[in-house]
């Protein structure tokens, strides 16, 4: 027997809003005191501010002051409801969504749809590499990544053999955006600073940093001037930056490295890789598309109406990491306006009766790029203009305080990022052996079921979409 689709009483116009990123959280917000009723479905509980992962990763903050529950931060809008789960299906002839958790399946009814799942670690075919790479796109990543590299400088500390412990003590971070730039400039100063007299059998000063990446040089969106500023600082610190450079192969002992020029490959043994090279769009984008018969690039993006719509569904709008608009990069500004944009556009719709023909077109403001490089030490881009060092620092840390959600957590930020720039210690370098080790643990767990044909529901939890339903219904 089907489950009856969730829809609000009151008959008012109910929007459904898939994922609580910036776009989503940005959207849901924008109904405030409007006549319609909300529905934000998300895989977990919290809003991530994502450009902030690798601060969790490298011990400036915790998880909470960059992850905040999605409930507190909506408490005080009646119009919207919160169901955490899993998107495991949107019909949208029927226009419905169906979300599980623990089993148990969510069927939600909606007027108007937003899709807002965002986007995934891409490893560009090899997804293999992701066992011995993590990427950066979750708090349960951030806090693998900081037990691994916690556990690195463990490692060589007990460790009786030179070659080994030299390989402990290289690090390699794959991808020269502003999360490869931002992670390296932070390992070196974990490595020269944080933790210079915290051992007594390694000199973390003889630790090796690798950043490598396909461009010819670092922030390839930032422009020449500015990558080659920031590789100076890096190298600066210490951190070997390697341009015109793939990965061709990741294992337990290290990475292979491919020079584009000479074609010549090198081998760089290393127990901590870190993933930063690639972003995929969620499948859902694609599971959407093929209904609306739209298409989708190689990244998995969809190809929208200049209103963000989806094909003949003019009531369907998809927004940030998952479109492809007008060559529109894949940042967080982008999510932001995009989810305003549709909430105004349902809003005018509902309140005053407007067509989809009338809608204006989504008009992209760019407020411009910038990333940390080390302390008081930053690189920002707006348009025309390039600044770059301290002054650049200082934009970097007024312009994140502003878009963290809550005063509690700007408040904690700010008086850590004071803290870090006169102390050399971190206060949130606690890991634990379930975190290193738990996102593998799953995965295998995984492959043995598979082949017994069973589900548990500790993997069932963690499948995200188009990674196959279950064989068999758990709860739990």
């Amino acid at each position: 027997m089907s489950k009856t689709p969730y829809r609000p009483q009151g008959g008012r116009h109910h929007v459904v809003i898939i994922g609580a990123g910036f776009g989503g959280l940005f959207a849901a917000k924008k109904f405030k005191d409007s006549d319609v009723s909300v529905t934000i479905v998300d895989r977990t509980n919290h809003h991530l501010f994502q450009p902030l992962l690798y601060q969790v990763a490298t011990g400036i903050l915790s998880e909470g002051e960059i992850a905040p529950s999605i409930r507190q931060i909506l408490a005080d809008q009646d119009n919207v409801r919160v169901v955490k789960g899993e998107v495991r299906d949107v019909n949208l002839e029927g226009q419905t969504v169906t979300a599980d958790l623990g089993g148990k399946d969510e069927v939600l009814e909606y007027d108007s749809l937003i899709v807002a799942a965002g986007a995934s670690q891409s490893y560009f075919g090899n997804e293999h590499f992701a066992e011995f790479a993590p990427g950066m796109k979750s708090i349960d990543d951030a806090l693998e990544i900081r037990a691994r590299v916690t556990g690195a400088f463990e490692r060589a500390e007990i460790t009786d053999d030179p070659e080994e412990r030299k390989r402990l003590l290289t690090f390699v971070v794959v991808g020269a955006g502003p999360t490869g730039v931002e992670l390296a400039g932070q390992l070196a100063e974990m490595a020269h600073r944080t933790l210079r007299d915290e051992f007594r059998e390694i000199n973390t000063k003889n630790t090796r940093i690798l950043l490598v990446d396909g461009g010819p040089h670092v922030l390839m969106p930032f422009g020449k001037r500015l990558g080659r500023k920031a590789a100076r600082i890096l190298e600066k610190l210490n951190v070997d930056v390697i341009p015109n450079s793939l990965v061709t192969n990741v294992t337990k002992e290290g990475v292979t490295l491919k020079d584009m020029k000479t074609s010549e490959e090198s081998f760089v043994p290393a127990y901590c890789k870190i993933w930063s090279a690639g972003v995929a769009a969620s499948p859902l984008g694609k599971h959407v598309a093929d209904q609306a018969g739209v298409e989708v690039d190689r990244a998995g993006r969809v190809s929208v109406n200049d209103d963000l719509t989806v094909g003949e569904h003019r009531n369907v709008f998809m927004i940030g990491d998952m479109i492809n608009l007008n060559r529109l990069p894949g940042v967080a500004q982008v999510a932001m306006q995009g989810g305003q944009y549709a909430a105004r556009t349902i809003i005018d719709q509902v309140e005053n009766r407007t067509s989809p023909s009338s809608r204006p077109p989504f008009d992209y403001f760019d407020k411009g790029s910038m990333a940390i490089v080390s302390r008081f030490n930053a690189v920002v881009k707006m348009n025309k203009a390039e600044v770059s060092g301290f002054l650049g620092w200082l934009m970097w840390l007024v312009l994140h305080l502003l878009y963290m959600v809550g005063f509690r957590n700007r408040a904690v930020a700010a008086f850590s990022w004071g803290l870090n720039s006169v102390s050399r210690r971190r206060w949130q370098l606690t890991a634990t052996r379930q975190q290193l080790h738990a996102r593998n643990a799953l995965r295998k767990l995984r492959e043995m079921e598979d082949n017994e044909g069973i589900r548990s529901i500790e993997v069932r939890d963690n499948l995200r979409f188009g990674e196959g339903r279950d064989t068999r219904a758990v709860s739990d």
